[in-house]
C-alpha cells in the first residue's frame, strides 16, 4: 500500500445507552475525540469520521485538526451505510488511497501501536486484510486493501466489516488486541470502563 487512510464509524444513535456515547468522557475528552486524535496522530492520511445521529451536538464537540467529517444521512439503515458513506467519500476526495483502516468510535483502548501493527502485519503477510483479534473473534480495528473495497461496499444493514473478515479468514493477518473486546454499548459498559481506571 502506498497510501492508507482511516475511517471512523460514529454515526449510531446509541439506543442502548440512551444518550450519545460518542460524547461520553474518557481520559479528559469525549470518546469520539479520543479515537479521532489517535487516528490523526498516526502517520496515515486522510482520516474521515462518519457522523449521523445527533450530528449537530457531536460536531459541536469535535474539533480535531486534520479530521474530515462526513455526514451519513442514512445512518438508520445501520453500520454498513456508514461504511459505504466513508468509502465513497474517501474515493471521491482522495482517489489515490489504496487501503483503509476501519475504526469504531466506542473502543476506548485503541492506540497508535495497534494502527502500526495492522500496517506491519499487512505488509509482511502480503494479505489483503489485517484485523485485530480478541476474545476468540477477529474484528475492528481492521485494515483492508483497495481490492476488498467492492465487497465492503456491498454490505447492507447493521452488518459491519466483520462479515468480510469472517468470510475471508484465509486472507486475514491478525494482530492481538486483548482490550479490543471492550466497547461501550450500555451505561454498565461505561461504568465498568470508568471503574477500571480508578
Amino acid at each position: 500500500m502506498k497510501q492508507c487512510g482511516i475511517i471512523i464509524l460514529a454515526a449510531g444513535s446509541s439506543s442502548r445507552m440512551g444518550k450519545p456515547k460518542q460524547l461520553l468522557e474518557f481520559d479528559g475528552m469525549t470518546l469520539i475525540t479520543h479515537v479521532s486524535k489517535i487516528a490523526c496522530q498516526s502517520k496515515l492520511y486522510p482520516v474521515i469520521a462518519v457522523l449521523g445521529a445527533n450530528v449537530d451536538l457531536i460536531q459541536a464537540n469535535l474539533d480535531v485538526p486534520g479530521l474530515d467529517i462526513v455526514i451519513n444521512e442514512n445512518w438508520k439503515e445501520g453500520m454498513a451505510s456508514s461504511l459505504l458513506k466513508g468509502l465513497n467519500s474517501m474515493n471521491e476526495m482522495y482517489p489515490h488511497v489504496d487501503g483503509v483502516i476501519i475504526l469504531v468510535g466506542d473502543q476506548p483502548h485503541i492506540n497508535n501501536q495497534h494502527i502500526d501493527q495492522l500496517i506491519d502485519s499487512q505488509n509482511k503477510s502480503g494479505l489483503p486484510i489485517s484485523a485485530c483479534s480478541y476474545a476468540g473473534i477477529m474484528g475492528t480495528p481492521a485494515l483492508f486493501h483497495k481490492t476488498v473495497f467492492p465487497e465492503l461496499m456491498l454490505l447492507k444493514g447493521d452488518i459491519g466489516a466483520k462479515k468480510i473478515i469472517k468470510k475471508r479468514k484465509q486472507d486475514v493477518a491478525t494482530v492481538f488486541f486483548d482490550k479490543g473486546v471492550v466497547d461501550i454499548d450500555t451505561l454498565e459498559d461505561y461504568e465498568n470502563l470508568i471503574n477500571e481506571k480508578k
